[in-house]
């Protein structure tokens, strides 16, 4: 197997050539995987291969682990002062920005988003969440604690150590940086698995993190499956903590080899059903824009995805028509194309869970109001799918889908629509749609979810932190309340009068 992914650009949208190792990024340095385990990558707008990379093992991940552990001893650590952590990650910051069309593109070829979100959306969040910790890699800070006049308390916020970070596919690269920026800049080194369908972009990235400067064993990205090599870093002896994003049932695994281990720290981001809740008031073309941005924006893989559509009965009808000719009009194809809005699915398996949920709605007895099939003849694409008739018992409106699919359904009263909103095992976000301030705060207050949005969606801020109530995890990213997943509390007496 060739060691280097080469691969010549020539798109409407970028054209430019990339060339980066293939193998796993230990130590500051690019290795075969000892038991020479590979992934195939497949584009999924031409189901072709793409590439063949290095996939690690437990062993791997062992070998890791303990580079971290030497990294964290010798030279990261309280042995670097944030100052220093500080500009390690601007200069990251810099050389994203610097290659963020090559990253863009890698992001549409592996995942199938389109190049402009890529471009637009992820990238500008790359770049902005390592500049964002940079800034508070000086300034992670205790209190002094007022107790007894003959002694002295203050706390310290110190790095936890090793930290084991798993991300899914669907954001690769801004979902890795989500976790990786806050554990740097609280002094922690990281072991990271990138998904098994997407790890092009983490393995370009690897470049830019030796480029920067970064000790050798401060970061390691080791590709493989979940598991194996997913599995191996919650159950490592050395990680001291793991910070995840994916699905609720992941997640419990993730817990249960926490606790059998070494009783890691761990925060788990999982998965969403949100209710978007559009009352009589809402101005409705506004409404229609950003529930189809909730829903279909990026192939509707994204964990806050509106899904459940809430549309009080005097605009209903109206909202419907509108919903429904923007939806049919939304161009699916090529990622690389400038008007497409729509990629494919990331995989046959995502495609046919997809497909396998629009069947479980029509055999429930759910009406298909639009969509619901196969686009074009290759490539894992999915017409924007709208049902229409929905029971709150049925599966399209209990379960994750993770795909272009919507369920519109018409209430009367607040009272009705807070309570089926909060029907779900799931508490991640919402979005309330109306002009009576009083309202939106009562409902957003109401509604059993990490974020709310009022008159929009999808828009999480880095200032705010992100993070779900019930099975949609705990523990938070972005803003402030990110780094107390990245730090040990230390309470610190001293003694200035007390005899015995």
């Amino acid at each position: 197997m060739t060691s280097t992914f080469t691969y010549q650009f020539d798109t409407p949208v970028f054209k430019g050539a990339v060339a980066f190792p293939t193998q796993l990024f230990i130590n500051g340095e690019f290795v075969d995987p000892i038991n020479k385990g590979t992934i195939d990558l497949i584009n999924p707008a031409t189901c072709k291969l793409i590439a063949r990379v290095s996939a690690g093992s437990r062993e791997d991940i062992e070998v890791a682990a303990q580079a971290a552990r030497t990294a964290y001893k010798e030279h990261w650590g309280l042995k670097v002062s944030g100052i220093d952590r500080s500009k390690l990650l601007h200069k990251l910051a810099d050389l994203v920005e610097a290659n963020d069309d090559h990253i863009a593109a890698l992001e549409a070829l592996n995942v199938g988003k389109t190049f402009h979100a890529a471009k637009t959306m992820d990238m500008p969040t790359v770049v902005s969440v390592l500049r964002y910790y940079a800034g508070w890699a000086d300034k992670i800070q205790g209190k002094s604690i007022q107790t007894t006049p003959d002694k002295i308390g203050f706390t310290r916020h110190e790095p936890i150590g090793v930290v084991g970070v798993i991300v899914p596919w669907n954001f690769p690269l801004s979902g890795l940086v989500m976790k990786l920026a806050p554990a740097l800049a609280c002094g922690n080194t990281v072991v990271a698995k990138p998904s098994e369908f997407a790890p092009l972009s983490s393995l370009f990235f690897c470049t830019l993190i030796r480029e920067a400067g970064f000790p050798p064993g401060v970061v390691n990205i080791v590709p493989g499956y979940g598991d194996t090599a997913g599995q191996a870093v919650s159950e490592n002896m050395i990680i001291d903590k793991v910070a995840f994003t994916g699905s609720t049932p992941t997640g419990r695994k993730i817990m249960e080899a926490a606790a059998r281990s070494n009783l890691k720290r761990i925060s788990l981001e999982l998965g969403g059903k949100s209710p978007s809740i559009i009352f009589n008031d809402a101005d409705v073309e506004q409404a229609v824009k950003w529930a189809i941005n909730g829903i279909f924006i990026n192939q509707g893989e994204v964990c806050i995805a509106g899904s459940r559509i809430y549309v009080q009965a005097g605009i209903y009808a109206d909202f419907l028509q509108k919903f429904t000719n923007s939806a049919q009009h939304l161009p699916l194809g090529d990622p690389f194309s400038p008007d497409t809005f729509q990629g494919p699915q990331i995989s046959e398996r995502q495609f046919e869970r997809v497909m396998g949920y629009i069947k479980s709605g029509e055999a429930e007895g759910a009406t298909l109001h639009l969509g619901g099939k196969r686009h074009g003849t290759e490539g894992y694409f999915i017409q924007p799918t709208i049902f229409t008739g929905c029971k709150p018992n049925m599966k399209i409106v209990k379960e994750e889908i993770f795909g272009p699919v919507a369920t519109v359904m018409k209430f009367t009263t607040e009272e009705e629509v807070i309570e089926q909103a909060n029907n779900t095992t799931y508490g991640l976000a919402c979005s309330v749609f109306t002009k009576d301030i009083d309202r939106a705060m009562r409902v957003a207050s109401n509604i059993e979810a990490g974020t709310a949005w009022v008159n929009f969606s999808n828009w999480p801020d880095l200032g705010l932190p992100f993070g779900g109530f019930k099975q949609s995890g705990m523990g938070k990213d972005m803003g402030e309340h990110a780094l107390d997943n990245y730090t040990n509390v230390k309470a610190v007496h001293i003694n200035i009068g007390i005899k015995i």
